[in-house]
């Protein structure tokens, strides 16, 4: 995905027709048909309904706009910063950021650092939980939102925590439910992260299962962007992912949340015991950022 597609998308989406767009901005209507295709295939949905009189936002295109508004104001102050910014130091801060995490609260984060700490320059790593705490312990990371309680040695921070649920494919009998529970996932084939992704599945939930005399089909992949793909190549029921993945990875599966017994998924964010003041600055920050929408409240610091 780059910044003009979503300069297109936006103008699209502003104009509510290709024709103008594509006067306004200086293209080819075929030309600029083809760029907004190649953006509704990176995101996985179309983006746009046709109709008679132009275009209008579908949901996930609905969703996208808000994060594209924001991306594309942060991308033209970038000139700005980067002047204000001569003549005074910035300390670069290495943040690890795993799958699952929502890219709205994340845009926010990066804002308030903005304002806060103009003299903290942040780089993102995605990598998972297992892959940051290495990466933290190597001194290659400063902090890391992860989804595994980190060892006693690091700060840990409850952040928040988002419920697990199932987004069940079209047609299929559980997919006009509103919840799911534990016996609804016997033999059902489930496309899952692997444990090096999101360790909770194996830890917890297939013990879970394998107790309560459950057999689902799990089918464990290591994937991010793709998951229709990834589950039509193993033909799965149903894609175990909270509801704002679900939302834009397969927006048009209905998703439901699993209940008896509830699943959350847990993100902490954790540092170093001995770090530089600009970490714990922007780990201060992190942790006064209002969390999420749909995720549930963080627990009581278990670090300082």
């Amino acid at each position: 995905m780059e910044l003009r597609h979503l300069r297109y998308f936006t103008t699209v989406a502003a104009e509510g027709s290709l024709s103008r767009a594509a006067e306004r901005l200086h293209l080819t209507q075929p030309s600029l048909s083809r760029q907004i295709r190649q953006l509704e295939r990176d995101v996985g949905a179309p983006l746009f309904e046709r109709t008679p009189g132009g275009t209008s936002l579908t949901p996930a295109g609905a969703a996208l706009h808000h994060h594209a508004l924001l991306l594309l104001r942060l991308a033209d102050a970038a000139p700005d910063m980067a002047r204000s910014a001569m003549g005074r130091t910035r300390e670069i801060v290495h943040i690890g950021v795993p799958p699952g995490v929502p890219d709205g609260w994340l845009l926010d984060v990066l804002a308030t650092l903005e304002t806060e700490l103009p003299h903290a320059a942040v780089t993102l790593t995605e990598a998972s939980s297992t892959e940051q705490l290495r990466m933290i312990r190597e001194g290659r990371l400063d902090l890391g939102l992860v989804h595994e309680h980190p060892p006693g040695r690091l700060h840990a921070e409850h952040l928040f925590a988002f419920p697990f649920g199932l987004a069940v494919r079209p047609g299929h009998p559980l997919a006009d439910g509103t919840a799911c529970r534990m016996q609804d996932l016997d033999n059902l084939r489930i496309l899952a992260h692997g444990r090096q992704q999101v360790p909770v599945v194996d830890d917890r939930l297939v013990v879970a299962a394998h107790d309560a005399g459950v057999v689902p089909l799990w089918q464990f992949a290591q994937f991010s962007q793709h998951a229709r793909a990834f589950a039509e190549a193993v033909k799965a029921d149903a894609v175990l992912l909270m509801a704002h993945s679900a939302r834009r990875l397969l927006p048009d599966w209905p998703w439901l949340p699993l209940a008896e017994p509830e699943f959350p998924l847990v993100t902490w964010l954790t540092w170093p015991l001995e770090t530089r003041v600009v970490v714990r600055d922007v780990a201060r920050v992190v942790r006064a950022q209002d969390r999420p929408a749909g995720a549930t409240p963080a627990a009581r610091p278990s670090g300082s």
